[in-house]
């Protein structure tokens, strides 16, 4: 039986606490992984700070324009993992279109890709990835306005409205069943491997540049050699707590330079999870309220409460839910086969659990993601939200 926390607790957030009341990191030597990158907490506290800082921080906001036109105007207590999924997408294209050394700088002018990313997520109907695109997307999955996701619904939606992302041009993957095929994933960040074979690529190069520039001839951008990849993985880490065996495995995907975080939570609360230090994972949490934010008339987005100015939460990563997405993010094909290497040394270390499988082509067994169209009447959509989101059984919302 769920064991439901005192309403103070279930609804502790960032807005009942004073700034001097956050802990700042401990006096130790253990390295601090942030994101692929690591830090000395003895010497190099600011630079974990400034990293930690520079992250986009989505978080429940109110006074919007309602959603659909006549639905909520806040995502108090029912938004939390949907602003997760805007923290991991925002920080894969911070490192698209800005790269993952930028730093944010206070009050100064930012770039102009800077602002172009904030404009997707401001809480607005036509922004790519706002809050109200995010919720509408799902009620075409089934999920009602002002309902909990869970972290394979909102990778889901995230794949389906990255495709109207015609700046960016990402690929997002979902990859399932605990599996990266990378024949699948070189496919779609690849379209022309696919126009090569329908044109008779294997007649040689010359045919296929022929190909290319006649009547098989695709758009421009889809002749680009490597669409960058956001790859999202949901896994399933233990029935109701976290399998032991995962922890050192999970810790490793941090350490990685194509590391884009973690999306999950414990009960009661989704978190977006950016590194460790020691037994603790280090998170930027949504559960504060801000007001909404609307552009300058020159364009210009008042961007202080997009960045979390403080230090940053930690948690003892055997509180973590075991129903989680990983996230990374390949520019090119080179970074994404340098990470299929690096994920089959970990799978040969003998001091944890691989948390899923990487093959080189996608098993007999195996439904072809592409298939997986998440819709109300799919039974095997619902089979794996179950197994994956189980916010019915490990999370509760908070009350408004």
């Amino acid at each position: 039986m769920h064991l439901q926390l005192p309403s103070f607790a279930a609804t502790l957030t960032y807005d009942t606490l004073r700034f001097g009341e956050f802990e700042d990191f401990p006096e130790t030597s253990e390295p601090v992984w942030i994101l692929g990158k690591q830090y000395n907490a003895l010497t190099e506290k600011d630079d974990i700070l400034s990293d930690v800082t520079s992250r986009l921080w989505f978080t429940y906001r109110k006074n919007f324009p309602p959603i659909g036109g006549t639905g909520p105007t806040s995502d108090t207590g029912w938004g939390c993992m949907l602003r997760c999924g805007q923290m991991i997408l925002g920080e894969a294209l911070m490192c698209r279109h800005l790269g993952r050394d930028w730093r944010w700088a206070k009050g100064h002018k930012q770039r102009e890709e800077y602002i172009s990313i904030l404009n997707a997520f401001i809480d607005k109907k036509d922004s790519y990835y706002s809050i109200h695109q995010i919720a509408q997307m799902g009620v075409g999955e089934g999920k009602p306005i002002g309902q909990w996701y869970g972290p394979n619904t909102v990778a889901q939606v995230l794949k389906k409205l990255a495709m109207f992302d015609t700046w960016s041009r990402l690929v997002v993957h979902v990859a399932m069943d605990n599996t990266v095929v990378i024949e699948e994933i070189k496919r779609l960040c690849m379209p022309w491997l696919d126009v090569a074979g329908a044109c008779g690529g294997s007649e040689g190069m010359g045919e296929l540049n022929g190909c290319l520039e006649g009547a098989c001839a695709l758009a421009e951008e889809e002749t680009a050699l490597w669409k960058p990849l956001v790859l999202l993985i949901p896994l399933r880490l233990g029935l109701t707590d976290i399998n032991e065996a995962y922890i050192e495995t999970l810790k490793q995907c941090f350490m990685l330079p194509q590391s884009l975080g973690v999306i999950g939570g414990k009960p009661n609360s989704a978190h977006y999870f950016i590194g460790y230090v020691g037994e603790e994972l280090i998170y930027l949490d949504p559960h504060t309220t801000q007001p909404a934010v609307e552009p300058c008339e020159d364009g210009q987005v008042p961007d202080e409460t997009y960045h979390c100015q403080h230090p940053p939460c930690r948690m003892h990563i055997c509180e973590l839910d075991p129903s989680i997405a990983a996230g990374f993010f390949c520019r090119t094909e080179d970074e994404f086969d340098d990470w299929c290497m690096r994920i089959r040394r970990l799978s040969c270390n003998k001091w944890g659990l691989p948390m899923f499988e990487l093959v080189d082509s996608q098993p007999s067994h195996m439904v072809s993601v592409d298939a997986l169209n998440l819709t109300p009447d799919f039974s095997d959509s619902d089979r794996l939200e179950r197994f994956f989101d189980s916010e019915d059984e490990e999370f509760e919302i908070l009350s408004l």
